[in-house]
């Protein structure tokens, strides 16, 4: 639902909502908490005692959740409000003009995550070159203590941000002082060894590593999009799938291959196997997302669905013929049972 000032937003997991729109504010609330979202800082409010934090946040894996967890204990000790600046459109596609860029998380399921992990308020910044254009110092005195009225700022580890990435922890440090406000750093957080970073999720994502991918983002990694009409091959040979259709270009699939994946589809959750890829075994000519929903025979085009990447099963094939093909999807449907019985 659109607006001239803003839009509605919905979460994935169906919570019930009450929602509340004035201006460019969104108010929604879910289990007695709330997430007000504005799209201008113009219109942000005079807040006690804000603490905020800024950022792209694409994702929210484990290192955004230990920030924001430290930044509700600031906020709770000085019965304050916790702030967080992030951007639009991905500063990339504006400096570098990036149209291949992948992320993690649509908006919509970025605002969904920072719901659920407690923030109280979310600015979604336009960021346009003259915005890019502000130096380290202007940042500071235009954004975090003119707009934001900033009391406390919570960074994570090697954060960068003004023009050309000058501003650092270095130069917060002498600024904070006679700025008015603290200054606090988030250590980094690691993952298989190595610093968690939304590049290094996607990078694994990429590479087809969804466990990997799970283990830095703390939850499974997912897709949603609408189930279209496909060729019906898969019907033919007993595994009929549901073809989807990604609204959002920049978000990210992963490697080409077959994944065993739970789909959600309406308020169920079913066990399901995907194929990313160009179907060689049928000359496929462009890449296609399709979701075999194990026990499932109900009709849903037009509908959306959410499908959950637990584990790649193994690289896409070309057979000789469809009866070796379905052959090798009879193993990959016991394989996939196998694995999403498993209680962890």
């Amino acid at each position: 639902m659109q607006s001239y000032l803003f839009k509605f937003y919905i979460t994935i997991d169906g919570g019930n909502f009450f929602i509340f729109a004035a201006y460019s504010c969104i108010f929604i609330k879910k289990n007695k908490k709330s997430l007000k979202i504005y799209r201008s800082l113009d219109e942000f409010p005079k807040l006690n005692h804000p603490v905020v934090t800024l950022g792209t946040f694409d994702g929210v894996h484990i290192g955004h959740k230990s920030l924001i967890t430290r930044m509700g204990a600031i906020a709770r000790a000085h019965h304050g409000e916790t702030v967080l600046l992030t951007f639009h459109p991905h500063p990339r596609i504006v400096l570098h003009g990036d149209e291949e860029l992948h992320l993690l998380q649509t908006e919509d399921e970025k605002i969904d995550s920072l719901l659920k992990a407690g923030i109280d308020y979310l600015i979604i910044c336009p960021f346009t070159k003259e915005f890019a254009a502000l130096s380290s110092e202007e940042f500071v005195d235009q954004v975090l203590v003119k707009a934001l009225g900033t009391r406390t700022l919570v960074i994570g580890f090697n954060h960068q941000f003004g023009k050309n990435r000058e501003g650092s922890f270095a130069s917060l440090q002498k600024l904070a002082p006679n700025k008015g406000f603290d200054l606090v750093e988030i250590e980094e957080k690691s993952f298989n060894e190595k610093s968690v970073s939304s590049t290094k999720i996607r990078n694994a994502l990429l590479a087809g590593d969804v466990e990997l991918a799970a283990s830095g983002l703390g939850y499974m990694y997912s897709l949603k999009g609408r189930v279209e009409e496909g060729a019906h091959l898969g019907h033919t040979i007993g595994f009929p799938t549901a073809n989807i259709h990604m609204a959002d270009k920049h978000k990210l699939i992963p490697a080409d291959g077959v994944y065993a994946v739970h789909v959600k589809c309406g308020w169920r959750i079913y066990k399901g196997m995907m194929n990313i890829g160009y179907r060689p075994t049928v000359f496929g000519k462009s890449r296609t997302i399709e979701a075999h929903i194990i026990d499932f025979d109900k009709q849903i085009y037009g509908e959306e669905i959410t499908v959950f990447f637990k584990s790649k099963i193994r690289d896409e094939i070309k057979f000789s013929n469809l009866v070796e093909l379905k052959q090798q999807l009879e193993m990959d449907r016991t394989h996939t049972i196998n694995l999403l019985s498993r209680r962890k």
